[in-house]
């Protein structure tokens, strides 16, 4: 399946449905610290939303996406049928827009 010819949404989250999702070093550095647990990003998975996109992102393309607590950047690898989790944070207030910081603040 080629990338483009995925829908980003759906195909993340069939893939942590399935569990077809790798965990990055980067991610597992950092959950710890941020007080995000991975069953957490995998039971909100249904509040999933994109919010930002990077389709020409250094290894695969990426997509920013908001649960009800945190966000996570997805990388999308539509060959291997998987994604990888490559971060994942609670959005910072004077970054992100309240109620549901999905927009960035204007600088």
């Amino acid at each position: 399946m080629s990338q483009s010819a995925v829908d980003p949404l759906e195909f993340i989250q069939r893939c942590v449905r399935m569990r077809k999702l790798f965990w990055t070093y980067h991610v597992n550095m950092r959950l710890e610290r941020r007080y995000i647990t991975r069953e957490e990003i995998l039971s909100e998975v249904d509040s999933y939303a994109i919010i930002e996109s990077y389709p020409d992102d250094k290894y695969l393309p990426s997509h920013l996406v908001a649960a009800t607590r945190f966000h996570v950047l997805f990388a999308i690898d539509a060959e291997g049928d998987n994604v990888r989790v490559v971060t994942a944070y609670r959005p910072d207030p004077d970054e992100w827009e309240p109620p549901d910081y999905r927009r960035r603040r204007k600088k």
